[in-house]
């Protein structure tokens, strides 16, 4: 959390985007933003909570595979309505799947589920496996930029995380053009994100302010 916060505030500087994988060493649930800490703490057992910088609902961390998209302000993600930029990450990871085989599809409309728990039911364009959602996102966009933050619950056909991570790399490059460089964080994102990552992820009156 506290990383891709670190690279939102860097984009200006930046000035391309990053995609990240990242993942958990241990079971744990993230929650948007603007989440009550109270109803997210009665609603699952994970520990620990934490709170995402961006929106949406509670997120449980154990077998998903989990990404970070960044933009800066100016760019053509930026300038998308949040429905549209949620249209396109979602799609962006459907011709993943493709690419392994696996067919899915964009939710056309929601279908209710638990308040709050974002794999209780799902949303419009959300991604579907034999109706199922397997991925979800949450957006931020400030002046500084855009950042999604999503969440892939693979289904169960034994799928190795490093080959989807590849194809969604490939998808990008030979569905959508992009050409990618790999990114090292330099100084200033690294040290930025220890200080966040201590002074406002790691609190606990921070996780609890609502």
């Amino acid at each position: 959390m506290a990383l891709d916060e670190a690279l939102l505030e860097a984009m200006s500087r930046l000035g391309k985007p990053v995609l990240r994988f990242y993942g958990w060493t241990e079971p744990a649930a993230s929650f948007g933003y603007f989440q009550r800490y109270a109803e997210v703490e009665r609603a699952t057992m994970l520990r620990p909570l934490v709170r995402r910088p961006t929106g949406g609902g509670t997120v449980p961390h154990d077998a998903d595979w989990t990404y970070s998209l960044v933009f800066p302000a100016g760019s053509e993600w930026h300038s998308l309505r949040a429905e549209e930029s949620y249209r396109r990450t979602h799609k962006w990871i459907q011709a993943a799947f493709a690419r392994l085989g696996i067919p899915t599809e964009l939710a056309p409309r929601a279908n209710g589920g638990l308040p709050g728990e974002c794999f209780g039911g799902y949303e419009k364009f959300d991604l579907l496996w034999r109706g199922k959602k397997i991925a979800g996102a949450a957006q931020r966009r400030n002046k500084l930029g855009l950042l999604i933050q999503g969440s892939v619950q693979p289904p169960p056909l034994g799928l190795a995380k490093i080959d989807w991570q590849k194809a969604m790399c490939d998808a990008a490059h030979f569905d959508f053009g992009m050409q990618w460089t790999e990114f090292e964080l330099d100084t200033v994102p690294r040290e930025r994100a220890e200080t966040l990552a201590r002074d406002k992820y790691s609190v606990t009156s921070y996780n609890q302010n609502r």
